[in-house]
């Protein structure tokens, strides 16, 4: 039997469903028990889920989540795992009533430390400082005579603080509770930084972290450990439950690698994120079913290739809203697209209901377009309500950004947008990746070809196509991650050689679009910055990096 046996529990919590937490923290600490565990590390606030936002300012939430600390202490003793020790997050409140992001330790049936969270990010998705307390004291325990740190996530990212702490602690492992969101290529960083604090220690570092989709964040799990040397010793996949066990050497610098999961690449992390992102959404906001546009498009066929693989095609209704100026190739790709991932498909002629608008009102030029863009949004909506789906819309980043999508329409309206963070030439490499993935595991590839290789187009009029008014996409899309997600002016953009009427058209777009931004549905973040959280801009506002 090994000295110190450390599990780490990677698990999916949901935000405000304290009795349900507690349950999934129970069934792990008994697994983690039967393969021999002495302690398991759960992440960041399990209790609660997270993040809690203004929950934590509740003293009902405050009481439930202290509750629930206790009875699982109790539960924990009454079923003999009392000599486990369990290291929880959840929500702590001070004397004064500020509200801690906290650490529990339990063993023996009741709580034996508790550790508040240092470094409160303020900063991207995060307003932790708005609502928490800072802690000022580390937690160091002593589990079967080796001596444990522990920390809370942003704690092991600032310099100084906590980690600092324990220097002179002489401890022989740091464990880090974590709700990290997801964001590509963040995986090497977080490796690279626990391997810096590790040799700072002198310890291995056991980092775990949660996973699943809360609003518009997904968190993807990856939970690993790098020994005191900075080597890779063990890890998790993604996006999934692990229950990862770990034999703490005697001597910290002599252990081997044990289970290393195998590296994904980044289409296929950004992509699970995306399903996870919507599954956790439908699941965790008690709908079952969804419904979208299909419109023989490359957004729609992603998006509901996306929602098959999060809640079973079945579970999705596709429905084709053909105009006077659909071509037959859109109408056939829908329906191809739907028979591959076994959607219940519809088609819902949309002639009838834009002629009774046009009797009434009269419309020309671009608002008769709009106008048909919007039946089709009503239409789903309709479903939606008769039905009890969830509207899900296929509008990408590209789109969003430069106002490209019309308000209330089938491409923008709805709960949630799978694509929201997804711009227009990374779907097609996850549209390609999809079809690859499902190939090399002798399936069906859930997206025509077709859907791929043509020209994106609204059909809106005869022989439209996107780019009759924006850029290529490829090139458009080059802009607007310099200017978004970097904050180029301008001036950088003319000096990094961008022609001036391509970033003169873009900058307009993007600027007088905010508007759309903050009526558009909740999407999964995915890059290093998205629209929503990432970026608050007043939408009343006369700059303009053009002007």
């Amino acid at each position: 039997m090994p000295d110190l046996r450390l599990a780490l529990a990677q698990i999916n919590t949901c935000v405000g469903d304290i009795a349900g937490n507690a349950a999934l923290i129970m069934d792990r600490s008994r697994a983690a028990a039967a393969l021999g565990a002495h302690v398991v590390v759960f992440p960041e606030m399990t209790t609660t889920g997270y993040p809690i936002e203004d929950l934590a300012l509740r003293e009902s939430f405050q009481r439930a989540a202290e509750a629930s600390v206790t009875r699982i202490a109790d539960d924990l003793a009454a079923e003999g795992l009392g000599d486990l020790v369990v290291i929880l997050g959840t929500l702590g409140v001070s004397r004064a009533g500020r509200p801690f992001n906290q650490a529990v330790v339990i063993r023996g049936g009741r709580v034996e430390a508790r550790y508040n969270k240092h470094h409160l990010p303020n900063y991207g998705v995060f307003d932790e400082h708005r609502i928490f307390a800072s802690g000022e004291d580390r937690c160091v325990l002593e589990v079967r005579g080796r001596r444990v740190g522990v920390v809370i996530c942003e704690d092991i990212w600032q310099d100084g603080g906590p980690v600092a702490a324990m220097d002179d602690a002489d401890i022989e492992l740091l464990a880090v509770l974590n709700g990290s969101p997801f964001e590509e290529g963040k995986g090497h960083v977080r490796t690279e930084l626990a391997q810096r604090r590790a040799a700072e220690v002198g310890a291995p570092v056991a980092y775990v972290n949660m996973w699943g989709g809360q609003d518009d964040l997904v968190f993807d799990g990856h939970s690993f450990i790098v020994g005191a040397d900075g080597r890779l010793l063990a890890s998790a996949p993604g996006f999934t439950d692990a229950l990862m066990v770990w034999d703490v050497p005697e001597v910290v610098d002599t252990a081997e690698p044990s289970d290393i999961a195998e590296a994904a690449g980044d289409d296929e992390q950004v992509y699970w994120a995306c399903v996870t992102g919507l599954r956790d959404y439908v699941v965790k906001n008690r709908f079952s079913s969804v419904v979208l546009g299909l419109s023989g498009g490359i957004d729609s066929a992603l998006t509901a290739a996306i929602a098959a693989d999060a809640i079973g095609g079945e579970n999705v209704v596709g429905v084709s809203m053909p105009s006077v100026h659909s071509s037959e190739h859109s109408k056939d790709d829908a329906a191809d697209l739907a028979k591959r991932i076994g959607a219940d498909y519809r088609v819902e002629p949309i002639a009838r209901m834009v002629d009774a608008f046009q009797d009434q009102l009269a419309l020309d030029g671009v608002a008769e377009e709009n106008l048909q863009a919007r039946v089709r949004g009503v239409i789903l909506m309709g479903l939606s309500n008769r039905e009890g789906h969830l509207v899900i819309a296929p509008g990408n980043k590209s789109e969003l950004a430069t106002g490209y999508a019309t308000i209330y329409d089938a491409g923008s309206i709805g709960g949630f947008a799978p694509l929201k963070d997804v711009d227009k030439s990374r779907v097609w490499e996850l549209a390609r990746w999809r079809n690859a993935y499902a190939e090399a595991r002798g399936e069906v590839p859930p997206i025509p070809v077709s859907s791929i290789e043509k020209a994106p187009s609204a059909e809106l009029r005869p022989g439209q196509t996107d780019q009759d008014s924006l850029p290529p996409y490829e090139l458009l899309d080059e802009v607007l991650d310099a200017y978004v997600e970097h904050a180029e002016g301008r001036e950088e953009l003319l000096a990094r050689g961008f022609d001036a009427e391509v970033v003169d058209t873009v900058l307009r777009l993007v600027d007088r679009a905010e508007w759309k931004r903050r009526q558009y549905p909740l999407g999964p973040k995915v890059t290093a910055l998205a629209f929503g959280r990432d970026r608050r801009l007043p939408v009343t506002s006369r700059w303009r990096e053009n002007a």
